[in-house]
C-alpha cells in the first residue's frame, strides 16, 4: 500500500475566457476627424466672407511670403492691426461691428459729406433769396400789381424767376425785342435783390407757338426769343448787376412751353432768370453741358431787330 503523503498536490486553476481589450485609438481618430471638419468649415466660412481682392492678396502672400511681408501691399494684412497677415481685420464687420475703412475710403467719405453739406447750405441760401424776392413783390407797390406775372421756384439749376406776359399786358410789343416800361421796372427791382448774392446768372427767352411773321426771311421765334433775352440782360446790367455774373443768354423759341396744353397761351411768352447753383455754374464754365439751343445773338443784332414789323403776330 502506497503512502498517500508522498503524492504530489495538483491545483487546477480555471481561466475564464473573454474578448481582448481594443484600447482607445478610435477616440483619437474620431477627434482628428472632428478637428479636420471644423477646420474645413472655418475655411469655407472665411472664403465666403472675403472679398475677391483680399483673396488675391492672400494668394500672393503664400506665393512669395517673404517679399509681401517685407514690402507690404494688399497681402500684408490690415494696417491698423497689431498682427500682420492676410485679409481684413475680422473683428470689424459691417453691421454689428464697424468695418475697417482705408484712408482712401475715409477721404472719399469726407469729400462726399462736405459736398452734401455745401449743397445743403447753398439751397438754404437760395430759399432765403426766394423769400426776399417774394417779400419785395408783396410789399413793393410797383411790383405788387404785377405779381401774377412773376413766378419764382427752385429747380435743379438753382433759383428760377419767370416773368410772363398777360393777355392784355405783354412785356414786348408784337414781334419786337424792346421792353415795355413796366417790364424794365420789374427787372430793375429784381436786379437790386440779385446784386446781394455772388451767384452767376443765366437768361433765356421764350415765345409761344405762333409763327413769326416773315420767318421765311430767316428771322424766326428762335432769333426773337434770343433778342428778348439779350434785352433783359442789358436791363439787368443797367440795374447794377455785374455783366461778368451773366454766364449764359439763350433763346429757346417755343421749344419749352410753360402751358403745354395751350401752346398759344400768353404765359408761354416769358423771360426766365436763373440764379445758378455752384454745380450748374461749374458745368457752364467748363462747357460740360451741351444743349441743343440757338446761341443768343450779339447786342448789335438785337438792336438791328428791335424795330420788327408791327404787323407780326404776338409772340
Amino acid at each position: 500500500m502506497s503512502d498517500d503523503s508522498q503524492r504530489p498536490i495538483i491545483v487546477r486553476r480555471i481561466k475564464k475566457g473573454g474578448h481582448a481589450h481594443h484600447g482607445g485609438a478610435w477616440k483619437i481618430a474620431y477627434a482628428d476627424f472632428v478637428t479636420a471638419m471644423m477646420a474645413f468649415f472655418l475655411l469655407m466660412w472665411l472664403l465666403g466672407s472675403t472679398a475677391k481682392g483680399e483673396l488675391s492678396g492672400i494668394s500672393d502672400y503664400f506665393k512669395t511670403p517673404l517679399r509681401v511681408a517685407l514690402a507690404g501691399g494688399s497681402g500684408a494684412g490690415d494696417a491698423s492691426s497689431l498682427i500682420k497677415g492676410g485679409g481684413t481685420n475680422l473683428s470689424r464687420k459691417a453691421g454689428q461691428v464697424e468695418k475697417t475703412n482705408t484712408p482712401t475710403q475715409k477721404k472719399l467719405l469726407n469729400l462726399e459729406a462736405a459736398k452734401a453739406e455745401s449743397i445743403r447750405k447753398e439751397k438754404a441760401k437760395l430759399e432765403e433769396l426766394k423769400s426776399k424776392l417774394n417779400q419785395k413783390i408783396e410789399t413793393h407797390g410797383a411790383l405788387k400789381q404785377f405779381k401774377n406775372q412773376i413766378k419764382i421756384d427752385i429747380t435743379a439749376e438753382g433759383l428760377r424767376i419767370q416773368i410772363a406776359d398777360e393777355k392784355n399786358r405783354p412785356m414786348f410789343n408784337s414781334g419786337s425785342a424792346v421792353l415795355q416800361p413796366y417790364a424794365k421796372e420789374i427787372l430793375a427791382e429784381i436786379a437790386s435783390v440779385l446784386n446781394a448774392v455772388p451767384n452767376a446768372i443765366s437768361l433765356s427767352g421764350h415765345t409761344d407757338a405762333t409763327p413769326y411773321s416773315g420767318g421765311d426771311r430767316g428771322y424766326s421765334n428762335w432769333e426773337l426769343s434770343a433778342d428778348r433775352a439779350n434785352a433783359c440782360r442789358r436791363e439787368l446790367v443797367a440795374g447794377g448787376i455785374d455783366d461778368g455774373k451773366i454766364l449764359r443768354v439763350v433763346g429757346l423759341g417755343s421749344a419749352v412751353l410753360f402751358d403745354k396744353n395751350d401752346p398759344f397761351n400768353s404765359s408761354n411768352r416769358r423771360i426766365s432768370i436763373i440764379v445758378m447753383n455752384k454745380q450748374t455754374e461749374d458745368a457752364v464754365r467748363n462747357e460740360d453741358t451741351k444743349a441743343a439751343m440757338t446761341p443768343a445773338l450779339t447786342e448789335d443784332a438785337a438792336k438791328g431787330n428791335a424795330n420788327a414789323p408791327a404787323s407780326a403776330p404776338a409772340q
